[in-house]
């Protein structure tokens, strides 16, 4: 498959260079007249367990409150900003992050901030684990260190994978807090790969409520055609080094979309980086999940400088692999060439957008929380 070259123009690249306004008066006046401890920081208190369907064991959560909302405590939420934890697990510093956006935004009174935590078993832990995180307990699903970002399922007796612990959260945040109209998933980093590759996997949302998500800084793409970027210039194929880097990426360059040499990359187009040889596990074929992908409400950001490998962008841990290096060669580049696959291929009608995050390396405390994400994590009313 060849296509026409993609303009940068069309990628709808947005480059939020200074701070946006303050918050409208209306959000300014949902803010809680005295902030309660747990939208302050993470701490075990803010943890909250729920059992899983069946019997897979409990899963816990960080949540910036644990009523239902009252007039001491501030009013009830209706919308809950949910913060995918990277491979570290640094599920307290998700939640940090997005409690930071949250009153950046001037909307801690209205939003439910949550991190969940997917538990990892004590001989595993030790490759994946951040400091004040509390271990897992007994009763807790357990997943290995790299399983629960692929949406593999927990181990033992009773398995459940990780895309459908996620659908049981956002039921369990709907049961226990019912006024809640709109849920945000939002991921950073491995967090933001396993929301990229759960959304065609997704169950329905509890009748009324809005799901989204928010992709940030994955390591590697969900594709659905076999097709990946390319770079060009005057209609001619280039290295992606002449195309810029940071905030003038992709520069004058424009994607052509095309089937790589199979022989070359043997396997790029199979589970996790594509639909091909997908686990039976997670219960949906390729052309379905493709249709829930496009039809889904996805919002893309991207740290400017998490577009090399200097200091802060955790270079050495990136994907190098044949099939994740044909998406590009640093996280920037692969989220602006995806949004451009998506655009032409995906969701045309959809229009998504990438935000490019000035300043922002490889950092979950610098993204989330900047102006420039503030629209995507924070939606009008509709």
């Amino acid at each position: 498959m060849n296509l026409r070259p993609l303009a940068g123009a069309a990628l709808a690249l947005t480059l939020v260079l200074g701070a946006l306004h303050a918050p409208a008066a209306g959000a300014q006046n949902t803010v809680a007249a005295a902030e309660q401890p747990c939208e302050a920081a993470a701490s075990d208190a803010c943890l909250i367990g729920f059992d899983l369907p069946g019997a897979a064991g409990r899963l816990h959560y960080y949540a910036s409150r644990s009523d239902t909302g009252s007039p001491e405590a501030g009013m009830a939420p209706t919308t809950a900003l949910v913060v995918m934890h990277g491979h570290p697990r640094d599920a307290n510093r998700s939640f940090d992050a997005g409690l930071r956006a949250a009153r950046a935004a001037g909307r801690l009174g209205d939003t439910l901030v949550v991190a969940p935590l997917f538990q990892v078993g004590e001989a595993d832990a030790a490759r994946c684990r951040t400091r004040g995180v509390p271990v897992a307990e007994p009763g807790d699903a357990l997943w290995t260190c790299g399983g629960w970002l692929e949406g593999a399922p927990s181990l033992g007796g009773r398995p459940i994978g990780a895309f459908a612990a996620l659908d049981a959260l956002v039921a369990e945040l709907h049961r226990r807090w019912p006024s809640l109209k709109t849920v945000t998933l939002a991921g950073f980093s491995a967090g933001a790969q396993m929301l990229q590759h759960g959304v065609g996997f997704a169950a329905d949302p509890p009748a009324g409520l809005r799901l989204r998500y928010v992709i940030a800084d994955p390591g590697s793409w969900l594709y659905f055609d076999p097709v990946r970027p390319v770079p060009q210039r005057d209609g001619q194929a280039v290295d992606w080094s002449a195309c810029g880097s940071g905030a003038a990426f992709p520069g004058g360059c424009e994607f052509a979309l095309q089937p790589p040499d199979a022989a070359a990359c043997p396997g790029h187009d199979r589970w996790k980086y594509g639909t091909g040889s997908l686990p039976a596990a997670l219960g949906r074929d390729a052309a379905p999940a493709r249709a829930r992908y496009a039809a889904a409400e996805v919002h893309y950001l991207e740290g400017a400088l998490d577009s090399s490998a200097d200091k802060g962008t955790y270079y050495p841990i990136l994907d190098k692999s044949c099939a994740a290096m044909l998406q590009g060669p640093y996280r920037l580049q692969r989220g602006v060439a995806y949004a451009a696959y998506d655009r032409a291929l995906l969701a045309p009608a959809q229009a998504r957008q990438v935000t490019v995050v000035p300043g922002c390396a490889h950092d979950v405390g610098c993204v989330l929380p900047s102006d420039a994400a503030r629209a995507a994590l924070f939606p009008a009313p509709r």
